[in-house]
């Protein structure tokens, strides 16, 4: 989750593609169409559409004029027929006098069914970032086409680079929403003048993460952009920076013991408070009530601070004051018990040796990456801080190597040269080389061989509980661990909180929850990022809104055993599944329910508990539209086998009630994640049982899985709007 109060700049955009000649437009045009240059020239006529650049393109339409002034001059500079990766028509242009760009996919016309879909991302980014995915299943374009709409996706109105954090001139409210509803808008007046319609496409937002904030932003501050919203993996007004300092405190306490914890809290585990000091059991409670979902440390060791690593800089700009009086004022952990950092603060005196270019540390092959993740594509791709510039200076080497700690991030404190006195962000330490975070690269470049420089990571480690000091209100009970018996905070407060700041500047509201438009939201249960509880604060928000007609408005479902981020690693597939056939059968409903006022599926039933949030292992009982997979076994997640011997597993798939069919069963026995095994399954099924037989030859503890999939009418063949998810049980075999 990346706001614009910190890179309110956006990141860095590729470069603009260029219009090609009319000649080769027109023969892509016809080649496109599959049309026969044989033909007669009338039928050249009839398939060739009318180019729309330049002075063709047509005017901003009077709604946006009403609306929005500052868009009112838009233009088209490409307008093209493409193959890939599906037939379409690409058109993309801008608004003149501003930085707003646009990228409009157009279905053939037999295939338009009279909507469009908008992607909003995290952060601004290119308007051309759907071309660079695969074919397949998260192909945002031809997921559109498949599904009968054009596919709408914006640089979110700002062209600058990092080098230009928190320097953009711009209105905030721009980037918040404004740009994204102008290119809907244009696009409208561009939909009518290719089909020669005047009938108004329906229009649907969706953005995950960050780009959950600016889709509820979008929604909240405008009226008849759009028919309706999803905005998914979504946070609360109190997520910034609480979900990731309290995620902080736990790694740093935890860090030799999440072995035992991802091993006790698995599929026929025990208790994950085994083995854990009182100082290990506390802050484990402290991470799981506030919602961090237990299952999901298992990536511990790849997972580091994400969006943390851009939202640091803000949070001290914001509250300077928090990292002195933490060291120095009662109540503050690093005053109250110092010695709880022994091992962990590092504070080094040495001197700048070597400066290191992107180029050198991929040769070395030193991540550059200030989030400590893997670069995941999707929501998580905006967080990711890549070394695409050969000669940019990304780390230094000092003239000795640092003690070793855990070091989740720090400061570089410049003590001369001619940037004595300031300080840099730091990502990792490898020896004696300094990788750095999100900075202005024009202060590095300030940077020289011999200048004075400390590593500190005080501010690092004194954020790690930050959480404690920003108590909310009583809607969010997350947070009653830190309150006596009366409602009042147990630590000092700060005096404001930060997290409704973040978001003012990301949504241009305070997620008031006041959208006139339908909603479907959602979210993953085992989401660490977004803790899974904040979806139903938002969803609770709408339906006080909406008092008893919230359910004409609202719905919100959760996808078991997904993350954050929506494109699971392959080393993941034996533990998560993506929610994005969810994301897009949501979309697919809403756009049933605007239209033609059909209501989709009920909401998921849950509870939440400790802000943990808990779902029926029934699929009639759940309701929500993901099938519940279950590995027949009786109560136990667990079973002992003899190696050697054959072993019979059954398992069981069921669709909730009238929400699809199961269209694949597959099993994973050796935890490659290749799922080798598959179950035949008979089409038009809501339930399915399958059965296999396998046989251990080593002793050892096994994990197997059964993964499941269905599809609203049952299509076992298309790349889109399948919905995952997977059972595991132990075995230990002997």
């Amino acid at each position: 989750m990346l706001f614009n109060l910190i890179t309110s700049a956006g990141l860095t955009n590729p470069k603009r593609l260029l219009s090609s000649g009319a000649a080769v437009i027109a023969a892509l045009m016809l080649n496109a169409c599959g049309s026969d240059t044989s033909n007669s020239d009338q039928n050249q006529t009839d398939t060739m559409p009318t180019l729309l650049v330049e002075q063709a393109a047509p005017s901003a339409p009077q709604a946006l004029l009403d609306r929005d002034a500052h868009f009112s001059k838009p233009y088209i500079d490409i307008d093209e027929m493409r193959d890939a990766p599906v037939p379409h028509r690409y058109i993309h242009g801008g608004f003149s006098g501003t930085q707003t760009r646009f990228s409009y996919y157009f279905p053939p016309k037999d295939l338009y069914q009279g909507r469009f879909f908008q992607h909003i991302t995290p952060v601004p980014l290119s308007e051309n970032l759907a071309q660079e995915m695969p074919a397949g299943m998260y192909n945002k374009i031809g997921f559109s086409i498949d599904s009968g709409a054009y596919f709408v996706e914006t640089n979110g109105g700002d062209d600058s680079t990092l080098a230009s954090i928190g320097t953009s001139p711009q209105d905030p409210t721009i980037t918040a929403y404004r740009a994204n509803a102008a290119a809907a808008q244009y696009s409208r007046a561009v939909a009518q003048a290719i089909y020669q319609t005047d009938e108004r496409p329906y229009g649907y937002a969706y953005g995950g993460s960050g780009g959950g904030y600016r889709t509820v932003g979008s929604a909240e501050n405008t009226q008849g952009v759009w028919d309706g919203v999803v905005p998914y993996v979504l946070g609360s007004s109190m997520a910034i920076p609480n979900m990731f300092t309290v995620r902080m405190h736990a790694m740093r306490i935890l860090q030799d013991n999440f072995p035992s914890i991802i091993d006790a809290v698995d599929a026929g585990g025990s208790d994950p408070y085994a083995g854990l000091t009182d100082l290990q059991r506390k802050a484990y409670t402290e991470v799981t009530r506030m919602g961090f979902p237990p299952e999901s440390w298992y990536g511990y060791k790849t997972m580091g601070i994400h969006g943390f690593a851009a939202l640091y800089g803000g949070v001290r700009m914001a509250d300077p004051g928090y990292f002195t009086e933490f060291w120095t004022t009662p109540g503050y952990l690093g005053h109250d018990d110092p010695t709880a950092f022994d091992g962990y603060r590092i504070q080094f005196e040495s001197k700048i040796t070597e400066l290191i270019t992107a180029k050198q540390a991929a040769e070395a092959n030193i991540s550059t990456d200030a989030s400590n993740t893997e670069n995941r594509g999707g929501v998580d791709e905006a967080f990711t801080m890549s070394a695409d510039e050969a000669s940019k200076v990304v780390a230094f080497k000092l003239a000795a190597t640092p003690p070793k700690v855990q070091f989740l991030g720090g400061d570089l404190v410049i003590n001369s040269g001619s940037a004595e006195g300031k300080e840099l962000t730091l990502a990792h330490i490898k020896e004696d080389i300094i990788v750095l975070g999100m900075n202005d690269q024009t202060l590095v470049d300030s940077l020289a061989v011999g200048d004075k420089v400390r590593v500190d990571n005080s501010n690092f480690l004194a954020v790690q509980t930050y959480h404690r000091h920003q108590v909310p209100g009583p809607d969010f009970p997350a947070w009653d661990q830190f309150r006596d018996a009366e409602g009042k905070p147990i630590y000092p407060q700060r005096p404001f909180l930060i997290g409704p700041m973040f978001v003012q500047n990301t949504v241009g509201s305070q997620m008031t929850g006041e959208v006139d438009e339908k909603v479907i939201l959602v979210a993953s249960l085992l989401d660490r990022e977004a803790m899974p509880w904040q979806a139903d604060w938002y969803l609770k928000r709408v339906q006080a809104y909406h008092g008893d007609k919230a359910d004409d408005q609202v719905r919100l479902y959760y996808t078991d055993r997904a993350l954050h981020g929506d494109q699971p690693q392959a080393s993941e597939f034996t533990r998560i599944v993506s929610y994005q056939g969810m994301l897009q059968q949501a979309l697919r409903d809403l756009a049933a329910w605007a239209e033609k006022g059909t209501p989709p599926p009920a909401s998921d039933n849950y509870e939440i508990v400790d802000a943990q949030v808990v779902i029926p292992d029934n699929a009639q009982q759940r309701e929500g539209i993901q099938p519940v997979v279950n590995i027949h076994t009786g109560d136990s997640e667990r079973i002992e086998v003899k190696a050697g011997e054959p072993v019979e597993f059954s398992g069981e798939i069921t669709v909730p009630p009238g929400v699809g069919k199961v269209v694949a069963a597959e099993w994973d026995f050796d935890g490659s994640g290749e799922f080798a095994t598959k179950a035949e399954v008979t089409p038009g099924k809501e339930t399915v049982t399958v059965t296999t037989q396998y046989t251990f030859n080593q002793p050892g503890t096994y994990f197997v899985v059964l993964r499941g999939a269905s599809h609203r009418e049952g299509d076992m063949t298309t790349d889109y709007a399948k919905l995952y998810n997977l059972d595991r049980l132990r075995v230990v075999v002997q």
